[in-house]
């Protein structure tokens, strides 16, 4: 495995399951919310995202989190390994409260300087519908995937830890 995807809910633990692959199997770690957004939370600019995405999907190793389905027809056919976060909605969101509790005053590191973690009722509610408005849209494009990677889905803190137990320890 040397591309490896991560994707999910916000709150399902994408970053901090991606920080751990990376440093086991000693990959690359990218962050797509570096990448897209701009300082004050400005959208990069839809054709430049997918640019770089598509450079950044076509180096020889990597694990990369991050939602942004309109690039997953450039990421899933790189990928070798599809990981779903998948934790229920309402752990999903006491996380992301949590999250920014903690990240009042320290700035996250997966997310770009200028950017500071916040909460808004839009997020909340994207939070609580991803299961059914976003979750069948990763599996769409997976299903549409050539060649198509194969697929480890999470939905239990025991199912990441068993996974990372397959992993090697750095």
């Amino acid at each position: 495995m040397q591309r490896i995807l991560i994707v999910g809910s916000p709150g399902a633990g994408k970053s901090t399951l991606s920080h751990e692959v990376a440093r086991r199997l000693d990959l690359p770690l990218i962050h797509l919310d570096r990448h897209y957004w701009r300082p004050g939370w400005v959208a990069s600019d839809e054709a430049r995202f997918r640019a770089e995405v598509a450079g950044i999907a076509a180096r020889p190793a990597w694990v990369m989190d991050g939602n942004y389905g309109a690039t997953l027809d450039l990421r899933l056919p790189r990928a070798d390994l599809l990981v779903l976060c998948d934790p229920p909605r309402l752990l999903c969101l006491a996380r992301v409260l949590r999250r920014r509790w903690v990240h009042r005053a320290t700035p996250r590191s997966d997310l770009p300087a200028g950017c500071p973690e916040r909460i808004d009722l839009e997020f909340l509610r994207y939070v609580w519908h991803y299961p059914r408005r976003s979750r069948h849209r990763v599996f769409a494009a997976l299903d549409v995937a050539t060649p198509r990677p194969a697929l480890v889905r999470l939905r239990r803190r025991a199912d990441v830890r068993r996974w990372l137990a397959t992993l090697p320890t750095a």
